[in-house]
């Protein structure tokens, strides 16, 4: 079946599903979708990980918590909601949403309750909940509530600090320390599988089969493996290469991985890690430490006593303010360029596939039209985000195997394979003494 039949009938078949729908971009509406909660809630984490095609049933995950007196509390995150049904006042139909409710375990003779905040700085987050008991609080609560710079949601409901609302019900809230196994946790897990996977397979060949060529799946993994090490770490940091190639390999397949499966729109899909900055960051910090930890004595004269003139260095040290804070940027960039170009394919592929959702409200026409041209600019997006996930994973091994080598320069001014060659040619008054024709230089 060619592609312009494909997206004919991919047309005709979400006109019949979609055209009941309106969507508000504004981000509150009645009966509609809400475009901006689904694009903050494919690209945020949860407690929970969405069954395909519904934002109402999820995947139940642990939630571990640490309470106020610091006891370690366990439960399932399908405890957190309850499956309610609506009906729409304008179309009539019934929907199901999830709610959040309170949460109450027994433990050591003490209860304790949480709750997944909603109207609180907290919001989307686990807190623990006490209610409010003291007539101070009760006041500063009251007060805070009739302030008109507190924050309201839509204008209503009031954020006040400290304090989270549930059915109507101010009640005192403690972010407890969170360890809980979220959608983002569970697909670095994943992840990290898929890639432990990867790699042992080309070991068990190598194990089974000696030095005979491979195939197929570990054949490809094979030649990523070369292209990496060869055309990128061997190429730059030489004869160190060996000592690096490890963790190089494993952030390139690491990144490669995470940003494949983000594409996937089901389980174990859909986590968008690379989109993530607290992801990057973390890849950033440790390319970091490897870089400043191995690096040589004259890496770090040349950040203290850099080789320029001395006033650019003496009495104001403004070279070495320079060099200390390249330092921080050079990371700071890897974190940044990757989230900021994985965030930026997913937020485009979502806004084209809810522009489907925007258009119903013109009628069948545009919402035909708008189909059409969504779904063949939502699967080209697709298909560069897949070479993009690519190129990501290369720039961040690149750039971080450039950096290491900065950070290994001894400051030899004549290279190894120059002092062999220098070490490998006779003494010229020796090779004159041999060769009784030759004349001594004046």
């Amino acid at each position: 079946m060619n592609s312009k039949k494909l997206s004919i009938i991919l047309a005709i078949v979400a006109m019949f599903f979609i055209s009941p729908f309106k969507a508000n971009a504004s981000g509150n509406d009645e009966g509609g979708v809400n475009v901006k909660e689904i694009m903050f809630h494919h690209l945020g984490d949860g407690y929970g990980w969405e069954v395909p095609f519904s934002h109402t049933y999820r995947i139940p995950l642990p939630v571990i918590v640490r309470a106020e007196d610091g006891k370690w509390i366990c439960f399932s995150s399908s405890r957190l909601t309850r499956i309610e049904e609506e009906t729409d006042p304008k179309t009539g139909k019934v929907v199901e949403e999830a709610v959040p409710q309170i949460v109450t375990i027994e433990k050591d003779g003490k209860s304790y309750r949480f709750l997944l905040a909603g109207v609180s700085s907290h919001s989307n987050k686990v807190v623990q909940i006490f209610p409010v008991e003291t007539e101070s609080e009760k006041n500063e609560l009251r007060a805070a509530a009739d302030n008109d710079s507190t924050e309201g949601k839509f204008g209503i409901d009031k954020v006040v600090d400290g304090y989270v609302l549930y059915d109507g019900v101010y009640y005192k809230e403690y972010r407890p320390f969170d360890f809980s196994i979220t959608k983002n946790v569970l697909a670095l897990f994943i992840a990290s599988l898929i890639v432990t996977l990867m790699v042992m397979s080309v070991v068990r060949w190598y194990t089974k089969n000696g030095y005979k060529a491979p195939r197929k799946g570990t054949g490809f993994m094979e030649m990523l493996i070369g292209f990496i090490y060869t055309g990128v770490i061997k190429s730059t940091l030489h004869d160190k290469a060996n000592k690096y190639a490890p963790f190089l390999l494993t952030c390139f397949f690491f990144i490669l991985v995470m940003n494949l499966v983000g594409l996937i729109v089901i389980f174990p899909g859909g986590a968008n890690l690379t989109g993530n900055i607290a992801v990057t960051l973390v890849l950033a910090v440790m390319v970091f430490v490897v870089v400043n930890v191995k690096a040589t004595k004259h890496y770090w004269k040349e950040i203290f006593w850099p080789d320029v003139p001395l006033f650019l260095k003496f009495p104001i040290p403004i070279m070495q303010f320079i060099e200390i804070f390249g330092i921080f940027t050079k990371p700071a960039a890897l974190c940044v360029r990757l989230f900021a170009n994985m965030m930026g394919g997913h937020m485009i592929v979502i806004t084209l596939t809810l522009l489907i959702f925007i258009f119903t409200a013109f009628g069948a026409a545009a919402t035909g039209g708008s189909v059409v041209i969504s779904i063949i600019f939502s699967i080209f997006m697709l298909a560069l985000d897949v070479l993009v996930s690519f190129i990501q994973a290369y720039v961040f091994t690149l750039l971080s195997t450039l950096f290491i080598s900065m950070a290994q320069e001894d400051g030899h001014h004549e290279s190894k394979h120059e002092k062999v060659i220098h070490e490998s040619l006779p003494d010229e008054d020796e090779a004159i003494r041999k060769d009784g024709t030759a004349e001594a230089p004046v």
